[in-house]
């Protein structure tokens, strides 16, 4: 089956390349279409709002804590109507595959269960007043995600950002280039525990397909692949962090057999098939070009689901990272993770060129 499967993509890559240019600029054309849909609707006063310069510099500024601990740039979802929500949402479909609209849309929606769940455990006593206020002070709403746009959508250079509590979309568009990274998502519960709700795993096959990696190895490949460290409290390159992750640590993918380096190529399609399909093979493509033997796999912590642990994969194109520790109640029940392209975040590489090769 892996065989089998690992062909297919292989096969989709050669034959369909002269079809996915050509239907990439179409997938362009419907997101600038459904982002000009919804700037026509705003008045003076929110266009102001939510459509800023290309160069502000919250288009290179991304974060994932709640609006309660960091303000955004742009549009609450509170403050549209309903039909500029309707548009707000037809944009994200658009934008992305259903995988990842499904993923985007639940963790908005999940924070309206992160408040259920913080009641039931206040009026449950276990935890105080002190506590829930704090909590509670956070504003975890699906109201408060924010839309913002860089640039107008009519020009050839533009990019829009949806941001709030565990999500960080960022598109942006260099004339017939497109930059879809950072791509930031999170959950908290990462597994839902009470009520009609229980079991419910929005980021379930990002942790699956990491702990099926792991346990695929053999014990001299999971040591090499294992740092000795404390599993971070976050992804190490978090947004307020300041960190870049420069060296490559674990195993390499050369090393792996073939089926371990099947499952290394599931996890990474997880990631960028959040993407819509002709964009999210062009990137795919990138990766595979690199080299899955050039492909690093390490591991921080233990490799059960409900302990604390921490994965990477480090490519020469690309950067995945995964961290189930998060949040004040370190339980091993709260997802950060996010999938980079080195270089090219928010178009960098791009634009470098564009202006290289351009007067202005």
């Amino acid at each position: 089956m892996l065989k089998n499967t690992t062909f297919l993509l292989a096969f989709l890559t050669l034959s369909l390349s002269p079809f996915r240019s050509q239907s990439q600029q179409a997938y362009q054309a419907e997101i600038k279409q459904a982002a000009i849909a919804f700037v026509n609707t705003l008045d003076n006063l929110h266009k102001h709002l939510a459509v800023l310069t290309f160069n502000d510099t919250g288009r290179q500024r991304w974060n994932n804590l709640p609006v309660g601990l960091r303000a955004r740039s742009g549009m609450s979802v509170g403050n549209m109507t309903d039909e500029q929500r309707k548009l707000f949402h037809r944009l994200l479909s658009t934008s992305l595959s259903s995988q990842g609209y499904l993923k985007a849309s639940s963790i908005m929606q999940l924070d309206n269960l992160l408040n259920i769940f913080m009641d039931t455990i206040y009026y449950r006593k276990e935890i105080n007043d002190t506590t829930y206020k704090f909590m509670r002070d956070l504003l975890w709403s699906p109201k408060n995600y924010y839309l913002a746009f860089f640039g107008n959508p009519n020009d050839s250079i533009w990019g829009y950002k949806v941001e709030g509590h565990h999500l960080s979309v960022n598109f942006t568009f260099i004339k017939e280039k497109l930059s879809v990274t950072p791509w930031f998502v999170g959950t908290d519960p990462a597994e839902y525990p009470i009520m009609e709700y229980a079991g419910l795993r929005v980021l379930g096959q990002e942790e699956d397909l990491g702990l099926a990696l792991i346990h695929k190895l053999s014990p001299a490949q999971q040591t090499k692949a294992t740092m000795s460290s404390e599993v971070p409290a976050d992804i190490i390159t978090a947004a307020e962090s300041g960190k870049r992750l420069v060296d490559y640590w674990g195993l390499k993918g050369s090393e792996m057999t073939k089926e371990q380096q099947a499952i290394l190529q599931y996890i990474i399609r997880e990631y960028v098939f959040n993407m819509e399909y002709d964009k999210a093979m062009i990137e795919y493509d990138k990766i595979l070009k690199a080299g899955v033997g050039n492909i690093y796999f390490g591991w921080i912590g233990k490799y059960a689901e409900k302990e604390p642990h921490y994965y990477i994969l480090n490519g020469p194109t690309f950067l995945i990272e995964f961290d189930n520790n998060g949040g004040p109640r370190r339980v091993a029940n709260h997802i950060h993770t996010i999938w980079r392209e080195k270089g090219n975040e928010y178009g960098d590489d791009v634009l470098r060129k564009h202006y290289l090769s351009e007067k202005h």
